[in-house]
């Protein structure tokens, strides 16, 4: 079950790193950090964008302490193998309802973008390592999706800290390589043809993760109560057609340093998606 839980673990971070490159963040990021706008403050894009991705991971890695830490409680209390599954499927429930809104309700989460008057008042590396290492850590900034709460909880449902560290590190490694999408963008005309093709994805890769929330809660269902699973996919069926019925009615609007994020996106406090 240790392994499982390690690899049911690291598959979410990658979701929740993937889908949280549609956040305002990961999106201003895809728009500043590029070599036209690097050209433009007189940087040089490469190095900026390896300071870039060494703060992610140092991002991540800072998750990971975190992670880690819970995990080594976890190990101290000597749960049950029964208690920490049927923690990990009613935690996934929770938050693939939250990231889907079939149930009205939404987990709180970070609303804060990384400040963008550092472009202007720093030097590339300052805001490349600063931008990345925020990135990284999954809740300095704003939340996308409640899975990126759900990996800290597999994390430390493992038990053990050197995978819980492993799993932020991956987390922040991924975000921070989603920049380097970016590494084509040399005119205008590319970067704004890009970001309407970006914007397409977001709802796919929302109901991607979604579903991935949800076979992590199946999974976990089945190790506690093999019946739970049949129950949990019956839900998942009725809340995916509301999520990709939902995901039909967004539009698209503009946010701060260039970037253009689904109105979803901009929702009030409490309507991550």
């Amino acid at each position: 079950m240790h392994a499982l839980l390690v690899a049911l673990a690291m598959v979410t971070a990658l979701g929740a790193a993937v889908r949280s490159t549609w956040s305002p963040c990961g999106l201003s990021m895809l728009s500043s950090i590029t070599p036209l706008g690097e050209r433009g403050r007189g940087n040089r894009y490469g190095v900026t964008v390896a300071w870039f991705v060494a703060g992610a991971m140092l991002g991540g890695a800072t998750l990971g302490l975190l992670t880690a830490a819970l995990a080594a409680a976890v190990a101290a209390g000597h749960l049950p193998v029964g208690v920490v599954t049927g923690f990990v499927a009613a935690a996934s429930l929770a938050t693939a309802a939250s990231d889907s809104g079939v149930l009205g309700f939404h987990l709180p989460y970070h609303r804060r973008q990384v400040n963008e008057r550092w472009l202007d008042q720093y030097r590339s590396w300052v805001y490349g390592a600063g931008y990345g290492w925020q990135i990284g850590t999954g809740l300095a900034t704003y939340v996308m999706t409640s899975a990126v709460y759900l990996t800290i909880v597999l994390g430390a449902a493992t038990g053990s800290p050197r995978a819980a560290a492993a799993v932020g590190v991956l987390f922040g490694t991924v975000r921070g390589v989603a920049v380097l999408l970016g590494a084509r963008l040399t005119t205008p005309e590319a970067l704004a043809g890009f970001h309407r093709r970006f914007d397409a994805l977001g709802r796919p890769v929302r109901a991607a993760v979604v579903a991935l929330q949800v076979a992590v809660a199946e999974v976990a269902a089945a190790g506690v109560w093999r019946p739970g699973a049949l129950v949990v996919a019956g839900v998942a069926g009725a809340g995916g057609s509301l999520t990709l019925l939902r995901a039909r009615r967004r539009t698209v609007q503009p946010t701060p340093m260039g970037a253009r994020v689904p109105a979803s996106a901009s929702a009030g406090p409490g309507r991550p998606r």
